[in-house]
């Protein structure tokens, strides 16, 4: 892991951590009293008669904005094989359609621990070797009384920072990894010789079989990437925009939050077309879905968006993203667009898609973005968009026009303008209302 580290970039690439964005990575070990279990609460801030994990993952999702933070878990192997990992993957069924990533316990738990910007975990010892790294660790689940009072790892639990559930989870999280300073402790009874392990361990190992230790150089294998593995979120999106100076939008976006966020702006819904919950597809304001453009399942991009908007009325924008960078876009006014990032944005496309619905809601000018393009703020981080118009692709064989849907050409000069343009969605992904 230590040898790891100059890649790390990398590591949080494979993970689908993009720029600007904090990766949570939650932590459990096999135990009643562990983060998957009631962890051993004592009253003191913590999480007193609940299963933990299953309570702080509707928070995080409700707390953290999705486009700021990835969250993923690393689950004890035992956890696995003692339960299930059917039974696993029901149980973080919700939370994984929020965008939760559950990394393989065996292969990539410590290539998740280089990418990681903060670990919530517990009394086991993948949360210290967080700790021995350097990273922030926040205890969510702290049971000393099954620890040896005299382990290293017993002082660590017994002084590190506590996850307070009464309190905001983001405050906490943000609080932390800004003033972190790392403890000395976990990294010195972790190795006394940092990067030296391989060699005196070769060398110890040998001397004990009585062998010649061979001449080479003791050198270990290093960690490998991870195939990038997507995590679609397929969860209901409230999204909240805010005009800023110039051609920007803000936009934060929560995955299907227990309650309304807090925030100021207008607010639309983003559902994704393979939402479990269809009927949240009358509701959205902008419906997305990503594949390959020559996916013959769904037709070409602009016919499976008309499909959308002619199947589901209320939909001002539907979205079909064509790449990591770059997404095309149908209005209800029959415009195609064409969104692709600049050269230093990197955001989920479907963040431009939402903002660029959110500039035609509020009757500003199409023609504008054409001119100058968007600017997308998500957090602190900025991504420049250009705007395209895109030849439409609905024609059937024979000259049709698939769903008599017409073109931004065939219509009046007035789309131009920014006429017939979509009202800003003002409803509750809940309630609809």
């Amino acid at each position: 892991m230590l040898s790891a580290r100059p890649y790390r970039e990398r590591f949080r690439r494979a993970f689908g951590v993009r720029c600007g964005q904090r990766l949570v990575l939650l932590n459990s070990t096999w135990s009643s009293q562990s983060l998957l279990g009631d962890g051993g609460g004592d009253g003191g801030g913590e999480w007193p008669g609940d299963d933990v994990l299953p309570s702080l993952l509707p928070r995080l999702a409700s707390e953290l904005p999705a486009d700021e933070y990835r969250v993923a878990a690393v689950l004890h192997p035992n956890i696995w094989h003692g339960h299930g990992p059917g039974q696993i993957r029901a149980w973080l069924d919700r939370a994984r359609r929020s965008g939760l990533t559950l990394i393989d316990p065996l292969k990539n738990w410590r290539q998740a621990l280089v990418a990681a910007d903060l670990v919530i975990g517990d009394h086991g010892s993948v949360t210290y070797y967080a700790a021995a790294l350097g990273t922030p660790v926040l205890l969510g689940a702290a049971p000393l009384d099954s620890l040896d009072p005299d382990a290293p790892i017993a002082d660590f639990i017994r002084t590190a920072p506590r996850l307070n559930a009464r309190s905001p989870l983001r405050g906490q999280v943000d609080a932390l990894i800004e003033s972190h300073v790392p403890q000395p402790g976990p990294m010195r009874f972790t190795s006394s010789v940092p990067g030296e392990a391989a060699v005196r361990l070769r060398h110890t190992f040998y001397e004990l079989m009585g062998a010649p230790e061979p001449s080479g150089p003791a050198l270990l294998e290093p960690l490998p990437l991870p195939a990038p593995e997507p995590a679609p979120r397929t969860a209901p999106l409230w999204v909240l925009t805010r005009f800023l100076a110039g051609p920007e939008v803000a936009v934060t976006r929560y995955a299907d939050p227990a309650r309304e966020p807090a925030g100021s702006g207008d607010d639309h819904l983003a559902v994704h077309e393979d939402t479990r919950d269809p009927g949240q597809l009358d509701l959205a304001d902008v419906v997305f879905r990503d594949g390959s453009p020559d996916d013959q399942r769904f037709g070409p991009p602009g016919g499976w968006a008309a499909e959308v908007l002619d199947r589901h009325q209320h939909c001002a924008l539907a979205a079909y993203v064509t790449g990591p960078s770059s997404c095309l876009v149908r209005t209800r006014d029959g415009a195609l667009l064409r969104l692709t990032a600049g050269a230093e944005a990197d955001a989920d496309p479907t963040v431009y898609a939402s903002a660029v619905h959110a500039w035609l809601a509020a009757g500003r000018a199409r023609a504008a973005l054409f001119a100058d393009g968007l600017t997308v703020r998500t957090g602190g981080t900025a991504h420049r968009v250009v705007v395209t118009a895109e030849a439409d692709d609905t024609m059937a064989a024979g000259g049709t026009r698939q769903g008599g849907r017409t073109t931004p050409a065939d219509r009046s000069t007035a789309h131009a303008s920014g006429a017939d343009i979509p009202r800003a969605g003002r409803r509750s992904p809940r309630t609809g209302s």
